[in-house]
């Protein structure tokens, strides 16, 4: 970011609360005094505001803080737009649904470098609030887990930057390739509200499927190569290396690390799986025989329900009483967890190719959504129809 004034006075107009002023930079406590001593009083979201519905008492309360930033060594600046709050609430009034809007002032730019790392955006938005000055935004959230960031546009007189933020269940946000991009939003929140609603919500839920998936596909990866390690030892009886297994003993600590680590992928399927599966609808597909398959992995999810809750239930525990497991007692819990749903852990591993291409054509918004299928779905034999397609030729 290039240098600005520590201490700086950002004033816009406010439908509601009159004259605004955010404080904003290194030193935003002296902005702050003086906008109190100027008469301007604290409203809803952290920003300052005075009425200007009296014209004597504006006239003096904008001379009294000329004086007080003067004296304080606060920089004034008057902003074309509105007063960002009052957009953002018409904005989250006109989406579909119910939206929230609530104000964040971001006095400080390390305050401003809080609201990077839970940014998922590959466009503009993350790239204002690495590279740009950004003293204030408002959080839109919907209640049902979706939060997005709406900023004013850097560098323009108008227009403002909206993008996502992830779901709770992320935080590794950074060059997360299904990331959507953020969106341009005009003036007008009519017309904002349109292509939030038509363009970038279809768009993030798109990105959030292809995500869920290709968390479920890369936790079987790497289930997969140790779980086929396994079975060779198991019918060969031997190491990888060709060494003999020397007792039955050895076997079942394989076994038990096998377990242990393939408990901490398989959580990513279990967290992730069944916001999945209710979109698959093989029917509807040239697959339609892959609804056995869909069928084994349900009751895979089922069956794996009591011990997903218990392993819910025993970290809530733990993090109620903060306490630290030594790391050979949490490597038995995971390998416990493990053993119990090895035989979940076995069909999924099977029937991955039948959900990768149920969960690829179940993507929201169709054909033109698909992410890229994996190196595996690529070189593995399509399953034909169950049934010919009839053609019109043949009618």
């Amino acid at each position: 970011m290039s240098p600005e004034p520590p201490t700086q006075i950002i004033l816009s107009a406010s439908r509601a609360h009159g004259l605004t002023a955010v404080p904003y930079g290194e030193e935003h406590l002296r902005a702050s005094r003086a906008l109190e001593e100027a008469g301007f009083h604290r409203i809803p979201g952290g920003a300052f505001a005075a009425p200007l519905s009296d014209t004597a008492t504006a006239r003096q309360t904008a001379s009294a803080l000329v004086h007080r930033a003067h004296e304080h060594g606060a920089t004034i600046t008057t902003s074309p737009r509105p007063y960002l709050a009052d957009f953002g609430e018409d904005l989250a009034a006109r989406l579909p649904g119910t939206w929230s809007a609530k104000t964040e002032l971001l006095y400080h730019p390390r305050v401003q470098e809080d609201f990077i790392n839970p940014l998922w955006d590959s466009g503009d938005l993350i790239q204002a609030m690495i590279h740009a000055h950004v003293p204030s935004a408002v959080v839109l959230k919907n209640g049902a887990g979706t939060e997005l960031l709406l900023i004013e546009r850097p560098g323009h007189s108008s227009g403002y930057l909206l993008g996502a933020f992830s779901t709770e269940e992320y935080d590794d946000n950074w060059e997360e390739p299904n990331a959507p991009r953020s969106i341009v939003l005009p003036a007008e929140p009519d017309l904002a509200a349109r292509a939030v609603t038509t363009t970038f919500l279809p768009e993030y839920r798109r990105a959030l499927h292809n995500r869920h998936l290709d968390t479920v596909l890369r936790a079987l990866d790497r289930i997969r190569a140790e779980h086929q390690t396994l079975k060779t030892i198991r019918a060969s009886g031997r190491f990888s290396d060709d060494v003999p297994l020397a007792t039955s003993r050895l076997v079942s600590e394989i076994e038990r690390a096998f377990a242990d680590h393939a408990w901490l992928s398989f959580r990513e399927v279990l967290d992730h799986a069944p916001i999945l599966l209710p979109r698959c609808r093989p029917a509807a597909t040239p697959w339609p025989q892959d609804s056995a398959a869909l069928a084994r992995l349900r009751d895979a999810l089922a069956d794996s329900q009591e011990t997903w809750q218990e392993y819910n239930d025993f970290r809530t525990n733990l993090y109620s009483i903060p306490r630290t497991l030594p790391a050979h007692e949490w490597s038995q819990i995971r390998s416990r967890l493990g053993a119990a749903v090895l035989p979940a852990i076995e069909t999924w591993l099977a029937d991955s190719e039948a959900f990768e291409r149920q969960a690829r054509a179940a993507v929201p918004g169709g054909p033109v959504a698909l992410s890229a299928p994996t190196p595996r779905l690529l070189t593995a034999r399509p399953a034909q129809p169950a049934t010919p397609r009839t053609t019109a030729a043949h009618r």
